[in-house]
C-alpha cells in the first residue's frame, strides 16, 4: 500500500502546485486542461490559463519531481552502499563534483548535453575519491566517510570557487551564482528530457539491483557467502548514482538534504526493504521538491533559490527525526 499511497500524495501534490502561482488556476481547471491534453480535447477555458499550465508549471512541476526523486534514492543506494546513515550525494561530495563539472561547462560555454557530460564525470571521480580512501577489509567507518566526504568535497567547491573567481563577472558569473543556489525557474520539457535520461536510468538500474542492495547492506561477507560479489555490484550503485545526481544537478543546480532526509523518513515508514524503500523515495522525494518549490515561488514576490530553502526545512527536520529516533533509524536494517 505505501507505493499507490505515496504516488496519489504525489499527484495531488503536483495538481495542486500546478494551480497555485501568481496568476491562480482552479484545480478542476487543471485537472482539465491535463486531461485533455492526454486525450486531445480543446481545452473550452481561457487560452491564457492552458498556457500557464503546459508551457508554464507542468514542466517544472515534471522536473521537481525527477530531480526531487532521483536525489532521494540516491541516497538511499549511497546509504546502503556505505552501510551509513549519513550519507548522501552532498555529505559524499558527489553534488561537489558535479556542480564543478557543471560550473566548468557555463565558463567554457558548452551546452546542455556537455554540462550533463562534465557533471556526470567529475561527480563520478568525487565519488571514486571517497570509495578509495574508504575502501578496506572491515568496511568503511562512518568517521572515513564523513572525513572522506568532507575533504572531497572541500577540494571540489574551492575548485568552483576558482571557477566564479575567473569567471565573466557580467555574463558568466550571474549563471554560475543562480545555478549554483539551486532552482527550476528555466524549466522547460527539454530540461525535462535532459533530467529524465540519466535520472530514470540510474533508477531503473537501483531497481534492477534492489535485492543486491538488500545483500549488500548487511555486508560484504554475508553478501560473498550467497555468491554476491560486493566491490562490482557496489561500483555498480555508485556508477547509477553520479548518473542519476548529474541528471539533476544538471537542470536545477546544487539542492542539498534531499538524499539525507527523505531515505530516513521514508525508511521510518516502509522499513528497510529496498524493493520497497527504493519506489517509495522516489515518490516522496519527488513530492517534496514540488513542495519545496511551491513554496520557493509563493512565499515572497520574488523566487527563494531551492538549495536554501531545502536546508532550511531539511537541516531541522533532520536533527527532529535523530532526536526522536537515534536508536532505531538504522537498526531496523
Amino acid at each position: 500500500m505505501a507505493v499507490p499511497t505515496a504516488a496519489a500524495a504525489l499527484l495531488v501534490v503536483g495538481v495542486v502546485s500546478i494551480a497555485l502561482g501568481r496568476y491562480p488556476v482552479p484545480v478542476g481547471h487543471v485537472v482539465e486542461v491535463l486531461v485533455g491534453q492526454l486525450t486531445g480535447n480543446a481545452y473550452p477555458g481561457p487560452a491564457t490559463e492552458q498556457d500557464v499550465v503546459t508551457l508554464v508549471r507542468l514542466p517544472r512541476v515534471l522536473l521537481g519531481a525527477l530531480v526531487g526523486g532521483g536525489l532521494a534514492v540516491g541516497g538511499v543506494a549511497l546509504q546502503a552502499a556505505f552501510r551509513n546513515p549519513l550519507v548522501s550525494p552532498q555529505v559524499i561530495g558527489v553534488s561537489s563534483g558535479a556542480s564543478f563539472g557543471g560550473a566548468l561547462a557555463l565558463v567554457l560555454g558548452l551546452g546542455t548535453g556537455y554540462l550533463v557530460a562534465s557533471a556526470f564525470v567529475f561527480g563520478m571521480a568525487a565519488l571514486g575519491v571517497v570509495f578509495l580512501v574508504t575502501a578496506g577489509r572491515g568496511g568503511a567507518s562512518m568517521l572515513m566517510i564523513v572525513l572522506g566526504g568532507v575533504v572531497t568535497g572541500s577540494f571540489f567547491t574551492a575548485l568552483v570557487s576558482l571557477l566564479t573567481y575567473l569567471a565573466d563577472p557580467y555574463s558568466t558569473l550571474p549563471a554560475i551564482v543562480f545555478w549554483l543556489l539551486g532552482s527550476l525557474a528555466t524549466a522547460t520539457f527539454g530540461k525535462v528530457l535532459v533530467a529524465a535520461v540519466p535520472v530514470l536510468v540510474g533508477f531503473a538500474v537501483l531497481l534492477a539491483l534492489r535485492w543486491r542492495i538488500n545483500v549488500l547492506s548487511l555486508g560484504d561477507e554475508d553478501a560473498a557467502a550467497v555468491g554476491i560479489r560486493p566491490r562490482p555490484v557496489r561500483w555498480t550503485l555508485l556508477t547509477a548514482v553520479a548518473l542519476i545526481v548529474a541528471g539533476a544537478v544538471a537542470v536545477s543546480g546544487v539542492i542539498g538534504w534531499v538524499g539525507l532526509v527523505i531515505p530516513h523518513l521514508v525508511r521510518m515508514w516502509v522499513g528497510p526493504d529496498h524493493r520497497v524503500l527504493l519506489p517509495v523515495s522516489f515518490l516522496v522525494g519527488a513530492a517534496f521538491l514540488v513542495t519545496v518549490d511551491t513554496l520557493a515561488r509563493t512565499l515572497s514576490g520574488g523566487e527563494i533559490p531551492l538549495g536554501v530553502l531545502t536546508a532550511l526545512v531539511g537541516a531541522p527536520a533532520f536533527f527532529v527525526l535523530l532526536r526522536r529516533n537515534r536508536d532505531r533509524i538504522w537498526d531496523r536494517a
